[in-house]
């Protein structure tokens, strides 16, 4: 091959590496972090953009402006990514990613009706300041930590679990606002947001004035009888009912069965 040819190809090489160079960066890296036997469903929803003026249609069924993952059940704690355009076009309609909104379900048991849920979201929004800059890592990352719930239902007061997922601020604090919290657009474009979750070992009933801490557990109220259903301990903490296992034993602590 000739100098002049070699120069060509040369030119055209590096015209090429400018042309990808300089196409602007309209996508980030959306991960889950979930723990054993989470199924997950992710959806991004756009809008309009700020001062745009058309509108999207309202109908049922098909809904370009929400995009709609799911993922299954697994054994092992695992990693779910996306790739999501941070500006999309819908319908001629300029628009962006507004928020994130995630719906999980969790198994606590072996029966198929073992299962509690909970939701997580992240606001999406125009612009940051200088005090919520993304980190060097290009990683932003948002924890929230999940514990089961526990309750009695029906005549022979079974035990159910409500799983109860919320965030944890940079100073590992749990706090009472759902999982999730608050990213923004013009720092997101090719870097990741992360949104982890963990299950913590520790359970707590969850309705109040139910139950009493005693060694191995807890004790279920008794109530006004052993067929109250609410059986509210309203300071009696001497009169209690057995509970049902989820693998069916009869027990009158909670968990530990003593």
């Amino acid at each position: 091959m000739s100098r002049r040819r070699l120069g060509v190809w040369g030119v055209v090489g590096m015209l090429g590496l400018t042309g990808c160079a300089g196409k602007p960066v309209d996508s980030f890296t959306l991960e889950v972090d979930l723990p054993p036997e989470f199924e997950l469903k992710t959806a991004a929803n756009y809008l309009p953009a700020t001062g745009e003026f058309c509108t999207l249609p309202r109908r049922r069924g098909k809904r370009p402006e929400r995009k709609v993952f799911f993922t299954d059940y697994k054994p092992l704690a695992s990693r779910v990514s996306y790739e999501l355009p941070l500006n999309e076009k819908i319908e001629g309609c300029p628009s962006v990613l507004r928020s994130l909104e995630f719906e999980f379900y969790a198994k606590w048991g072996k029966r198929d009706t073992d299962v509690g849920g909970d939701r997580a979201g992240i606001a999406i929004r125009d612009s940051g300041d200088d005090q919520s800059g993304m980190p060097e890592s290009g990683v932003q990352e948002m924890v929230g930590q999940c514990h089961w719930r526990f309750r009695t239902v029906g005549p022979f007061h079974a035990i159910r679990k409500l799983l109860q997922c919320r965030s944890i601020n940079e100073q590992g604090q749990l706090q009472k606002s759902v999982a999730g919290g608050v990213a923004h657009r013009d720092q997101l474009a090719g870097k990741t947001l992360r949104l982890t979750l963990t299950v913590t070992d520790k359970e707590e009933p969850a309705v109040g004035d139910n139950w009493v801490v005693v060694p191995g557990g807890w004790k279920r109220c008794r109530g006004k009888s052993f067929e109250d259903m609410d059986a509210f301990c309203n300071g009696n903490t001497t009169d209690f009912k057995p509970i049902k296992m989820p693998d069916g034993r009869v027990c009158d602590v909670y968990p530990s069965c003593n």
